[in-house]
C-alpha cells in the first residue's frame, strides 16, 4: 500500500483532524508500542500500520479496505421507441 492510500483511508475513516490525532497519539501495541507516525517514519509498511489502526480502533472488517462507495442510483430515464 502506498502512503497516499494510507493517508486517504485514515482521512475517510476518521476525518482529517482525528486522523492526525491518531497518527500522533495512538500507541499500537501490536507493532512495538509505537504510534502510526513513528512506524511510518521508521519504514513500516503502511498496510500493516493501517490494519493495526483498524484493529485498535474497532473498525469493522468490511471497512478495512476503505468505506464502501455509495452506489449511484440507476438512471431513472429510459429510452423509449
Amino acid at each position: 500500500m502506498r502512503l497516499t492510500k494510507f493517508r486517504q483511508l485514515m482521512a475517510e475513516e476518521f476525518g482529517d483532524a482525528y486522523a492526525q490525532v491518531l497518527m500522533a497519539d495512538l500507541v499500537l501495541g501490536s507493532l512495538g508500542d509505537k504510534t502510526p507516525s513513528q512506524l511510518i517514519a521508521a519504514g513500516e509498511d503502511p498496510r500493516a500500520v493501517w490494519l493495526a489502526v483498524c484493529q485498535a480502533q474497532d473498525v469493522p472488517k468490511d471497512r478495512w479496505q476503505g468505506k464502501p462507495e455509495l452506489k449511484k442510483a440507476a438512471s431513472a430515464t429510459s429510452v423509449r421507441a
